[in-house]
């Protein structure tokens, strides 16, 4: 895991939204098709993100609190 996957996703998901921009068929609702393209890709790679970095950094170190009681 490394913290230029973030990066690299934003790219892909950049190109993503430029892609759906300039590919819209033209008519009356293009302006309604692009916004929900864009904000679509956005969001499910702001979800992406939140979810990568939580596993990545998480905010708790996990601690073992005495799973097995010990045989002396």
């Amino acid at each position: 895991m490394s913290g230029f996957t973030i990066i690299w996703m934003f790219l892909a998901a950049a190109v993503a939204s430029a892609a759906s921009y300039v590919l819209t068929p033209k008519g009356i609702n293009q302006t309604v098709i692009r916004t929900m393209l864009v904000m679509t890709i956005v969001c499910c790679y702001m979800m992406w993100a939140l979810c990568y970095l939580a596993q990545l950094h998480p905010l708790i170190n996990p601690t073992r609190v005495g799973l097995r009681p010990h045989h002396e």
